[in-house]
């Protein structure tokens, strides 16, 4: 494969990284926080606009928790819905628009009832859109694809599986991403678009082989963290063991 005289890629050995794992894995788990939360809020505003398209009114924004003893309740113009009502059948919805609605007390009752008599989900994070790269984002990520089967040949032995490479607007904290099954799918990685835009295609780069460390990880039945192991084998293959900057 050719390389394209920007794509100057270098990487040492033996990188030195101030963040300790245990730093770099709570960085990460607030990151993951951070990308949970703003995926509540775009599952509470889809089903704001559901919910307002049935007939709900004089509700200006949903709210989700998870109150399982108040599972509806409308304070001012907030509407709290448990997590769980999400991704529930339409009916469900129905229900909840006729509870916030109903002027008469028997048919607010009946719509409690049905809403209390939901089996709620026991784990009721609200479900996340896959996310697919954006039109314009695909040459970055074919590109990003080219310079996994290179790398994958001068670093690992081409001993790793060819996986999808996504390229993530969604993702505003964390640099990148391996998952080992998406939406029951298979594994993929994902790198930030804000990242490569950001800071250049060869830190970009960076990020693709130190997700292809993890990718080994997986494929060789070892725990997908930043332990021993994994920086063995980044020192081996010259990856970076933690992120160098953050996504802001």
């Amino acid at each position: 494969m050719t390389a394209r005289a920007d794509d100057q890629f270098q990487l040492g050995f033996g990188l030195s990284f101030a963040e300790g794992p245990d730093l770099v894995a709570e960085a990460e788990e607030l990151a993951d926080e951070v990308e949970e939360l703003a995926d509540a809020e775009r599952a509470a505003d889809k089903l704001f606009r559901k919910l307002s398209a049935m007939g709900l009114a004089h509700v200006r924004r949903v709210v989700l928790t998870r109150n399982r003893s108040i599972l509806v309740s409308v304070k001012g113009f907030e509407l709290r819905v448990h997590e769980g009502f999400v991704d529930a059948p339409t009916e469900m919805h129905v229900q909840i628009v006729r509870f916030v609605m109903a002027r008469r007390k028997w048919e607010r009752q009946a719509a409690r009832e049905a809403i209390v008599a939901f089996p709620l989900p026991r784990h009721t994070k609200p479900a996340r859109a896959p996310e697919k790269t954006h039109p314009d984002d695909e040459p970055l990520a074919e590109r990003l694809a080219e310079w996994h089967t290179r790398l994958n040949g001068e670093r690992f032995g081409a001993q790793l599986k060819p996986v999808p490479i996504r390229v993530s607007r969604r993702m505003l904290r964390r640099l990148g991403h391996y998952a080992p099954g998406v939406e029951g799918g298979g594994p993929e990685i994902a790198i930030s678009a804000r990242h490569c835009h950001r800071d250049g295609f060869a830190s970009a780069l960076e990020t693709l082989l130190h997700e292809m460390v993890h990718q080994w990880q997986h494929e060789n039945a070892l725990p997908i963290d930043h332990g021993a192991d994994f920086r063995r084998k980044c020192r081996e293959v010259g990856a970076v063991p933690s992120a160098k900057r953050a996504v802001c």
